[in-house]
This record gives structure tokens, C-alpha cells and sequence, in this order.
């Protein structure tokens, strides 16, 4: 069983590396166009420069059930996996099954499209034809008649009923679930746990719930700029708790927290495993309730913080990082150990001479 969660992670996980560029482009397009006033239209003849890039971005947001479903299914059964699974993706906008309705689909097709390449068997002179015609087909017509007829109809009312049950948090339970998916987008600094829950902000997104993705973006954050506060705090109060090399990745950290990239962490993280991990959990976990309970909402999946003026209440969404940040800072100072001279890494300074002697030239 191990086994099978593992091969349906990687590939959820290669889809996910194909997707993000979209994810990204879509959001930023969406994001400039609304900053210049555009709104998406359907309509040429109403169509602006930013309504055009705003248009341009929810196109593309439009595209995700496709993406997810072509390259899960291109990820299983290689390239004749991609064209049913982009139809799969298609069969999901159509029925409303949105994210949820892609990844189900892309699976499906392709484990169909798997079988059918390692088991039919087909005459010698139509072997050329099997991963260009006769696999897709076949896959995309079995699957495509599950998903219309079988799995579709569950799949769309299961999208609905999360729907719904986000929609209808009061804000108690807003602070409880904001903090469960701040704390969980960020535990392993941007690594296969913390991706699950962004995957399930990302298709909130397009099921037009806003929330969700504002607390993926800010507390992908919080780890990188907390540890560079608990850095600034500990020399304030004269505690020293990073290593030289510590705080020369720090500086390389910061940057790349302000991006929304919290790998910059990890050498870091590993040094003191536990307590920074609950020490940032805890942060982006606060700035995840704060965020939930203030209706912060993004349409744009990243950016980091240049994308925080296009946020619904950016002024909440700065109070958000910023308590997730002071809580991360002020926790590590409070409970990692203080460095001393012996915890500093030995470098050894004394280099040797390149001996030259044994080469000859004839």
C-alpha cells in the first residue's frame, strides 16, 4: 500500500513541476491586468490592454484541470498518455469537476493508456501507429466514457461539497483551518508534504475560493523571513544561536523568502531540525488563521511579497506575515540553544601544495 501512495505522489508531484510555470505566468497576467483596471471579458469588441492580460491570466488559470490530467497521465504511460489526459482535464472544466475532477481523470487515462501499451497486441505494421493513434484513442474513449458517465457526476458534487464547506466557515473555524493549512504548506520548506495542501489551494483558486491561495503565498514566506528576524532579535538580546555559516545562508535566505521561496531554509533547518520546524510551523500557522479570519484572498498562486498589493485587504496580509514572522523569530530565539566557539564548524585554513614534479614534457 506504501508502495502505491508513493507511485500516485510522483506522479501528482512530476505534474505539478510542469503545471507551476502556468500557474505562475496566469497569476502574474491576472494580477498586472487587475492593478490597471482590467476585468476578464468575452467580449473583443470591450477588450483593453490590462483587461487583455487579466482575460489572457484566467485563460490560462483555465487550463489547470487539463494540465494536471495530460501530465499525470504523461508521467504513467509516457507520451502517449498526454493527448486523453489533456481531454480528461477538459471532460472536468466541463462538468464543473474542476482540479479534483483533473487529477481523478488524469489518473484513470492514464493507467488505461498504460495497459493498453503493455498488453495489446497489435500486427507488426501497425506498431508504428500505437503511441500516436491507436493508444490515445483507445485510452481517451474508455476513460472519457468512466469520467461522462461513472465518476464525474461524484467527483463534481465531492468539488462542490469542499466548495461549500470552505465558503461556509464562520470565523472561529476560519482561524482553526487557516492555521492547519499555514502550518502544513510550509512544514518541509516547499517539499513533497508541503505541496499536497498548496495543490488543494491551487484548485480552490479555481473554484473561485481566494482564501486558501493568500495563505499559501504568505506563509511560504514566513520560514525564511522569521529566521532572519530571529537572526536580528538574537543579536539585539546578545544570544548568539547561528553558526557563521548559518548566517552567511541566512543572508542568502532572506531574498529568497521575499520571492516566496522557502528552500533557502533548509541548510539551515537541518542543523536544528525539531525546533525550527516547530518554530516555523507555528508562525506560518499563525499567519495562516490570521489571514483566513481576515478574508485575505489572492488570485495570483505566487509572487511573493510584490504580489501582497494585488491581495483582497493587503493591509490584513501584511499583518499576517508579520505576526507569522515575529512569532517564528521570537520562538527560535526563545528555544534554540546558544552557539559557543566549539559549535563553530573546524576549518581547516592550510592548503597544500600543488606538486608538480611528476609531469614531464616530451
Amino acid at each position: 500500500m506504501k508502495k502505491i501512495g508513493a507511485e500516485l505522489k510522483r506522479h501528482a508531484l512530476t505534474a505539478i513541476s510542469y503545471m507551476l510555470p502556468l500557474v505562475v505566468a496566469s497569476g502574474l497576467l491576472i494580477a498586472i491586468g487587475n492593478l490597471m483596471g482590467g476585468e476578464n471579458v468575452t467580449e473583443l469588441s470591450k477588450m483593453t490592454l490590462p483587461s487583455a492580460l487579466t482575460t489572457l491570466g484566467v485563460m490560462g488559470m483555465g487550463l489547470l484541470p487539463s494540465f494536471i490530467a495530460g501530465y499525470i497521465a504523461y508521467s504513467i504511460a509516457d507520451r502517449p498518455g498526454i493527448a486523453p489526459g489533456f481531454l480528461m482535464g477538459q471532460i472536468a472544466s466541463f462538468l464543473g469537476a474542476g482540479f479534483l475532477g483533473g487529477m481523478v481523470g488524469g489518473y484513470l487515462v492514464g493507467y488505461i493508456a498504460l495497459f493498453i501499451k503493455n498488453n495489446l497486441k497489435v500486427p507488426k505494421w501497425a506498431e508504428a501507429l500505437m503511441p500516436m493513434m491507436i493508444v490515445p484513442t483507445l485510452s481517451a474513449i474508455i476513460a472519457g466514457l468512466i469520467m461522462f458517465f461513472v465518476v464525474g457526476t461524484p467527483i463534481t458534487m465531492a468539488t462542490k461539497a469542499l466548495t461549500n464547506f470552505i465558503t461556509g466557515l464562520d470565523q472561529s473555524s476560519k482561524a482553526v483551518y487557516g492555521f492547519i493549512i499555514g502550518a502544513l504548506g510550509c512544514i518541509d520548506f516547499g517539499g513533497p508534504i508541503s505541496k499536497v495542501p498548496n495543490l488543494i489551494c491551487d484548485g480552490l483558486l479555481l473554484e473561485g475560493i481566494t482564501g486558501p491561495e493568500a495563505i499559501k503565498v504568505l506563509a511560504a514566506m514566513v520560514p525564511p523571513l522569521g529566521i532572519t528576524f530571529s537572526l536580528v532579535l538574537s543579536k539585539l538580546l546578545k544570544k548568539n544561536i547561528y553558526t557563521a555559516q548559518e548566517k552567511e545562508n541566512i543572508k542568502v535566505a532572506f531574498p529568497m523568502g521575499l520571492c516566496m521561496i522557502s528552500e533557502g531554509v533548509i541548510p539551515i533547518a537541518m542543523n536544528d531540525i525539531i525546533r525550527t520546524v516547530i518554530c516555523t510551523a507555528t508562525g506560518c500557522g499563525v499567519t495562516g488563521a490570521i489571514s483566513f479570519s481576515l478574508d485575505v484572498g489572492s488570485k495570483v498562486p505566487s509572487g511573493g511579497v510584490f504580489v501582497i498589493p494585488a491581495m483582497s485587504n493587503p493591509l490584513a496580509a501584511l499583518i499576517a506575515l508579520l505576526a507569522g514572522t515575529a512569532v517564528t523569530g521570537v520562538l527560535l530565539v526563545l528555544i534554540k540553544k546558544k552557539k559557543t566557539e566549539e559549535d563553530e564548524p573546524m576549518v581547516d585554513e592550510k592548503e597544500e601544495d600543488l606538486d608538480l614534479s611528476g609531469f614531464t614534457i616530451s
